[in-house]
């Protein structure tokens, strides 16, 4: 049976509904967090298949990509989002603003807080040097800035599944 540390697959699966309740109902629990981190690997792994895949000026994450998009630009209008600075993101001043930016979608997009992987680096992959635990909020306006203002229209070529063509 597939385990990761002390958790099985099958107690992954089960404790996924659990992953909903309010994180004030739950102590540091290592099952907990790994099923948090699979969730996030799950959903890096998906966005970075459809980025392979399709033009990402065209990709629609949210019903509220207008809003987000906007909020950030007004909210940030000078970051860097081809390759995001961790330390800046998550500075005392950093976290404050960011704070202020999330809030406002708390009932707007659905688990705006959940835990979710950011690509520090744009042209790269997901990998542990080059993935920063976020927001789902943070990284949907992060990606819906790299999207619309070109920063990863280089990953599907980069990074798509060579061909092979027979003779």
């Amino acid at each position: 049976m597939a385990q990761i540390g002390n958790v099985t697959a099958d107690q992954l699966i089960a404790g996924t509904s659990v992953l909903s309740r309010p994180a004030e109902e739950f102590e540091n629990d290592p099952s907990l967090e790994a099923m948090w981190a699979m969730k996030a690997m799950e959903h890096a792994e998906v966005y970075f298949n459809i980025l392979c895949s399709v033009d990402p000026k065209l990709l629609k994450l949210t019903p509220h990509d207008e809003q987000i998009y906007k909020t950030f630009k007004d909210t940030f209008p000078s970051m860097k989002v081809d390759k995001v600075d961790e330390d800046e993101l998550k500075s005392l001043e950093g976290k404050t603003k960011w704070r202020f930016f999330c809030e406002q979608f708390k009932d707007v997009v659905e688990d705006y807080s959940f835990g979710t992987l950011l690509r520090a680096d744009c042209t790269g992959d997901y990998s542990e040097q080059n993935s920063i635990l976020t927001t789902r909020i943070q990284f949907y306006a992060i990606e819906l800035a790299r999207n619309r203002d070109g920063f990863n229209d280089g990953v599907r070529e980069r990074f798509r599944p060579k061909r092979i063509v027979r003779k």
